[in-house]
């Protein structure tokens, strides 16, 4: 029950005896404020300055009605109008432009925070300082640090110095409430206070409180708000994507051998199908979208080969276009490159080179994209799915056909989906995907899943295999349903590689996710990949698993349409964190407890099982939850579990006899 209580100049909103907003003079729920930023992009990393700082508390409450009021203070004025949501209440609210806001809401002492989109250092947020603006998750300075460092003088980075693809404005506490701003701004959320407080660079268009006794209520009511419109292709439950790249002969023998050792194999990721770009970071790919007739000959016959043996082609794209390529000449020309304020081609640099951006905003840059770039170039050669990487890179000091690129800096990767999304439904081609990196609120409309970007091949809990699990856990609470992960990693650079070991761990994790991918890396020849010697063994057994979930996964697809994501954290179920024992275990739908090893050299693990009577997938042990274990995690074997009496109980047990 919505409670919105007006009195003596102060204003409370509770949901049953949960009190959700308030507002008095001595304690207002915002306040004005007006700073000037200067910005400064460095390869998609945004930094900003705050040069001037005004403040206004808007202590008064006035004009008061049935459907909201008016707070005000000096000149200042912000109108709010209630509605009643689902689960709570909707506040629309109208500011004054050049001004920005600070909310203040209230907290209980322990409540623990999620959520914001793709965190990846921890899913408690509480005690963290959370920016709200879309930008690069890799810092020059951290691969520098671990470049020079021995490992055991190289200390992980905490929450406030990893950035993040996916922000998003929306947030879940461990009492049942959802917090979300509806919103574009650039903005910082502040939990290390006694309250929570909210600061935007302009005024939110409204924010949503909401409550319920449990995770699921909230994210579905969520998906009916911005609508989730996530999904995979069947053909994606039938094995493993291979990231393969080298040319049409590497591909087609690397593809027939890996199924001639009875791997279950559902498409091959080829990233350079449009050539190769070799770079003083490693191997990357050449920003022009059109095959590349030297690397691969006759690719469209090399497709049909592959797709006679029940293994699709992907490929990859982005919205921008390597510098004097010739679709990048030919955009220049036409004018639908972003420019300076001085006409100029603003380029941004991806490590040693720089590219072109296409204009979004310009209706013949998209239709070119869609039409050419994406049906013609991609799907009529026979592509099933590609990567839609970036669209966090947006300056907002540069000039677009329309709009505020300061305003649209946060709904750029959204717009790069949505043309992507567009792309495939004008075409037809109904059993097509893509994968995207970054996201705001309105990606899950688009994108059919996300990934979890470009983690670093190696443990380390920052940047590398185990930070997969909080960012995707956080991506849940704020909305997106499907996410999955490189296989192994992307980001390599001298001392940052991966072996054996990490790649069957990674491969592991992935076997019990919706999605399971591999990436060879930014230096493939230093990186363990699928078919290595030691590794092979276990992509076999793994493969089989995964395409033998296959029904229970289909479930989980469609709970995910719903809003209910498919990776939750340990403590889901019990809806307080106070009965989290393991930030890294995950359910697997509500069927499945699944425990990731993120060690290297671990012949056993300590697992603390959730709540309930619970089954070892791999031997059939039935353990009582509740409790602490020490299980053994050999290779190829991570610690898995399955309710007991579960209706996919006969799925579970094929999966486990599949790997044997």
């Amino acid at each position: 029950m919505i409670r919105s209580l007006i009195s003596d100049g102060s204003w409370s909103l509770y949901s049953g005896d949960v009190l959700l907003a308030r507002h008095s003079p001595e304690r207002p729920l915002v306040t004005a404020v007006r700073r000037e930023k200067r910005y400064s992009t460095d390869r998609g990393t945004v930094k900003e300055q705050v040069v001037e700082r005004e403040s206004t508390p808007l202590t008064e409450l006035c004009e008061a009605d049935e459907g909201g009021f008016t707070l005000g203070g000096g000149e200042r004025r912000l109108r709010v109008e209630l509605t009643e949501t689902e689960l709570g209440v909707r506040l629309s609210l109208e500011g004054e432009p050049g001004w920005g806001y600070v909310f203040t809401l209230p907290a209980e002492a322990e409540e623990a925070v999620f959520g914001g989109g793709e965190q990846y250092r921890q899913v408690n947020l509480r005690g963290e300082l959370v920016v709200n603006l879309v930008s690069e998750h890799i810092r020059a300075a951290t691969v520098i640090q671990k470049a020079l460092l021995p490992r055991r003088l190289y200390k992980e980075k905490p929450h406030g110095q990893i950035g993040s693809y996916a922000p998003m404005p929306v947030f879940v506490t461990d009492r049942g409430r959802m917090i979300r701003f509806v919103t574009d701004s650039d903005g910082i959320s502040d939990f290390t206070g006694a309250e929570l407080r909210f600061t935007f660079d302009s005024c939110p268009r409204a924010l949503v409180l909401s409550r319920a006794e449990g995770y699921e209520p909230l994210v579905r009511a969520l998906a009916k708000e911005i609508p989730n419109r996530q999904y995979l292709p069947d053909w994606c439950l039938e094995g493993m994507i291979l990231g393969v790249q080298g040319g049409t002969e590497t591909v087609l023998g690397k593809a027939f051998a890996m199924l001639d050792a009875g791997a279950k194999i559902s498409a091959v990721w080829c990233q350079d199908w449009c050539g190769e770009n070799r770079t003083a970071m490693g191997k990357q790919v050449w920003w022009n979208w059109e095959a590349d007739g030297k690397l691969y000959p006759g690719l469209k016959e090399a497709i049909e080969r592959l797709r006679a043996r029940g293994v699709r082609f992907l490929g990859y794209i982005n919205p921008y276009l390597v510098k004097d390529s010739r679709l990048y000449d030919a955009c220049k020309e036409k004018g639908w490159l972003i420019t300076r304020k001085d006409g100029t081609v603003y380029h941004i640099k991806s490590t040693t080179f720089d590219a072109g951006m296409l204009d979004l905003t310009n209706p013949e840059t998209a239709r070119f994209v869609k039409d050419v770039l994406i049906k013609k170039n991609m799907l009529e050669l026979g592509m099933s799915g590609w990567m839609a990487d970036f669209g966090e890179y947006l300056p907002v000091d540069c000039v677009l056909h329309k709009g505020d690129p300061a305003l649209l800096h946060n709904r750029w990767p959204v717009l790069w989906a949505k043309l992507n999304r567009e792309a495939i439904e004008e075409y037809g081609a109904e059993d097509a995907f893509f994968f995207s990196r970054s996201g705001y609120p309105g990606v899950q409309s688009y994108a059919p899943i996300l990934w979890n970007g470009d983690q670093h091949t190696d443990w380390t809990r920052d940047y590398g295999m185990p930070c997969v699990m909080p960012a995707s856990f956080n991506l849940g609470f704020s909305g997106v349903s499907l996410v999955h992960a490189d296989v192994g990693g992307f980001f390599s650079f001298t001392k940052i590689k991966r072996g054996p070991e990490l790649f069957i761990r990674w491969m592991e994790m992935a076997c019990f996710s919706p999605l399971m991918r591999s990436h060879e890396s930014l230096r493939p020849w230093a990186n363990a990949q699928f078919d290595h010697p030691e590794v092979l063994p276990y992509t076999v057994k793994l493969t089989k698993v995964h395409a033998a979930l296959r029904p229970y996964l289909e479930k989980l697809l469609a709970e995910a349409r719903e809003g209910v994501p498919a990776l939750r954290p340990d403590f889901w179920e019990a809806l307080d964190y106070g009965a989290s024992r393991d930030p890294y275990s995950y359910f697997l739908g509500s069927e499945l407890y699944v425990c990731p090893v993120i060690d290297p050299g671990l012949k056993y693990r300590r697992v603390f099982l959730p709540a309930g009577q619970w089954v070892h997938l791999w031997t059939g042990r039935a353990l009582t939850g509740g409790k602490e274990y020490r299980v053994g995690c050999s290779l190829g074997r991570l610690p898995v579990f399955y309710k007991k009496g579960s209706a996919y109980t006969d799925v579970f047990r094929t999966a486990a006899q599949a790997e044997s």
